[in-house]
C-alpha cells in the first residue's frame, strides 16, 4: 500500500524518549495499577494513528513471543485475551491448551517506528491460567508476585542492573545456518573498546545505543568488548520486573537493528572458541524507603551484614542454580577459567574468576555483581532465583565459604543433576515446573554430544533455545 494512503504512528527519538522514560517514572513511582490502566486506554483510544498493539511474554526458557492485536479489538477485549498454550513450550499440554494473557499497562514501551514498524506500541503481558491465577509456568509472574510482596510486607524495593554482553556475526541468519556453515565470521576484529568510527560494529552499537536511548533506558556507556565483534551496551538499574523486561527488550533490539543492517546479533554465551565468551553480570542491591540496605560506610568493602548474608546463600546454593543463570549446553564453554569466566563458587571484590564480585560502590551505588550469568539464560528466572536465594535460602556450615575451593559444573549434565536433586530448586519453583524445565533442558542437552570438546558442534546452535524452530528440530 502506498505511504501517502497511511496515516500511522511514526514519532522522533526525542518524543519516543520522553514519553518513554514518564512511563518509566510512572511505575518507579507505584502509581496505581487503575490509573495507569486509564491513562493507557484513553491513550489508545484518542491516538488515531496506531492500528495495533505488540503484546510481550515469556516462555519457560526465556524465549519471547509477540503477539500483534489490531487496536479496535483490543480495547474491546483487552481484559479476555486467550491463546494456545500448547504451542508454547514448558507451558500448557494440548489437553489443556487455553490461557490467557493479563496486560500489565505499568509496562507499555513507544518504539521506534524505524526499527519496530509505523503505528504499533509495546506492552509486557502476564500469563493466566483457566481459572484466573498467575501461571506457574510464567516466571515474570512469579518475579512479579514475589517482588510485589516483598514490598508490600517488608518495603523493599529490589534493584538489577545487568551488562549484557554479545556478538555481531555476518549475515543476517547466521546461527539458523550454523549446521550448514559451521562457523561464525566477525564483522570486526578490534579488541577492547577498540571500533573506529563508522565501522560496521561501531555503527550497529551507536545504532542500538539509540533505539535503547529512545525507549528511556538511559543509557550509560557502550564499546566493543574484549573479543573480536563482541559488544556491551549499558544502561541503569531499575527495579527488577523492569530490569528483566528491559534485558527481553535489549536483546530483541540488538536483533533487529543487526538484522536491518546485514548482520545477526548473537547470545549465545560461547559461540566461538579461542576467545572470551559473553556473560550477562548481574548487579544487584535491595532498597527500602530510599536508603540501600547493601551499603555499610563500617562494613568490609563498605557492604552491609545484610549484603554479606545475601552473598553466603547464593554460594551455598550455587550449585543448586547453576542451570538456572547457565540455561544451554553452549553456556558451559564460557565457564573456562582461561578466559576470565566466573566458574569458581567465591566472592570477591578483586578475584573476576569468582562467582560474585563485590564493587567498589558507594551510598547510591553499592551492590552485588553475580558474574555466573550467561545472556541467553531467562531473565525472570535469573533474577527470581538470585533475589529469592539470597534473601530466603540457607547457609552452608563451610569453613571460609566465601573463599572455600568450590567450581560450577562444567557441563550441563552435572548441572542439571545437581538441579534436579536439590530440594531448594523444588521450593523455588514447584515440582511441576522445575520437571518441566528440567526436562527441556534436558531435550536439548541430548541432541547435541555430551562431551563439548575443543569446537563448537552444530548442535549446541541448532537445538539452543534462542534459535529453535520445528524445522531446525526436526533435522535431528
Amino acid at each position: 500500500m502506498s505511504n501517502e494512503l497511511r496515516n500511522f504512528l511514526a514519532l522522533s527519538y526525542d518524543e519516543l524518549e520522553e514519553l518513554n522514560i514518564k512511563a518509566k517514572e510512572q511505575r518507579k513511582s507505584r502509581v496505581s495499577l487503575d490509573k495507569v490502566q486509564e491513562d493507557r486506554l484513553k491513550y489508545l483510544t484518542d491516538e488515531k494513528r496506531i492500528k495495533a498493539v505488540t503484546v510481550l511474554f515469556s516462555d519457560l526458557e526465556g524465549r519471547l513471543h509477540m503477539l500483534d492485536y489490531d487496536k479496535k479489538f483490543l480495547l474491546k477485549s483487552w481484559d479476555n485475551l486467550t491463546f494456545d498454550g500448547s504451542s508454547i513450550r514448558g507451558f500448557t499440554a494440548q489437553r489443556e491448551s487455553d490461557l490467557r494473557l493479563s496486560i500489565d499497562w505499568t509496562a507499555f514501551y513507544w518504539g521506534p517506528a524505524d526499527v519496530f514498524g509505523p503505528g504499533k506500541v509495546l506492552v509486557f503481558g502476564d500469563v493466566i491460567d483457566k481459572g484466573g491465577d498467575a501461571y506457574s509456568a510464567d516466571i515474570r509472574g512469579v518475579l512479579k508476585n514475589f517482588a510485589g510482596e516483598l514490598f508490600k510486607k517488608q518495603g523493599f524495593t529490589l534493584n538489577a542492573a545487568n551488562e549484557i554482553e554479545g556478538f555481531l556475526f555476518e549475515g543476517p541468519d547466521s546461527e539458523r545456518r550454523y549446521h550448514e556453515t559451521g562457523k561464525f565470521d566477525y564483522v570486526n576484529t578490534g579488541g577492547y573498546y577498540h571500533s573506529l568510527p563508522g565501522d560496521p560494529l561501531r555503527t550497529f552499537i551507536d545504532t542500538t545505543a539509540e533505539v535503547q536511548r529512545s525507549m528511556g533506558f538511559q543509557n550509560e556507556k557502550d564499546h566493543p568488548e574484549v573479543a573480536p565483534s563482541q559488544f556491551e551496551i549499558n544502561y541503569s538499574y531499575g527495579e527488577v520486573v523492569a530490569a528483566a523486561d528491559q534485558i527481553q527488550l535489549y536483546k530483541l533490539i540488538c536483533r533487529q537493528v543487526a538484522t536491518k543492517m546485514g548482520f545477526t546479533a548473537s547470545f549465545l554465551p560461547k559461540p566461538v572458541v579461542g576467545v572470551n565468551g559473553s556473560g550477562m553480570h548481574t548487579n544487584v542491591s535491595i532498597s527500602k524507603g530510599g536508603k540501600n540496605l547493601f551499603w555499610d560506610a563500617k562494613g568490609e568493602e563498605k557492604l552491609s551484614k545484610l549484603g554479606y548474608e545475601f552473598i553466603d546463600r547464593i554460594l551455598t546454593h550455587g550449585n543448586d542454580i547453576c542451570l538456572l543463570l547457565n540455561a544451554s549446553v553452549n553456556a558451559y564453554r564460557r565457564l573456562d577459567p582461561h578466559f576470565e569466566a566466573p566458574n569458581q563458587i567465591k566472592a570477591s571484590p578483586t578475584d573476576r574468576g569468582s562467582m560474585i564480585r563485590i564493587p567498589i560502590g558507594n551510598e547510591k551505588s553499592m551492590r552485588v555483581e553475580v558474574r555466573s550469568v550467561s545472556p541467553d539464560a531467562n531473565p525472570y528466572m535469573v533474577m527470581y532465583s538470585i533475589f529469592k536465594t539470597g534473601l530466603d535460602g540457607e547457609t552452608a556450615k563451610i569453613k571460609n565459604l566465601r573463599q572455600a575451593e568450590r567450581y560450577l559444573p562444567d557441563n550441563i549434565y552435572d548441572a542439571l543433576g545437581n538441579f534436579r536433586k536439590a530440594k531448594w530448586t523444588t521450593e523455588l519453583f514447584g515440582e511441576d515446573v522445575k520437571t518441566r524445565y528440567a526436562d527441556l533442558k534436558q531435550a536439548s542437552a541430548d541432541r547435541c554430544p555430551r562431551l563439548l570438546g575443543t569446537f563448537v558442534k552444530a548442535p549446541e546452535v541448532q537445538y539452543h533455545h534462542d534459535v529453535y524452530n520445528q524445522f531446525l528440530w526436526n533435522l535431528f
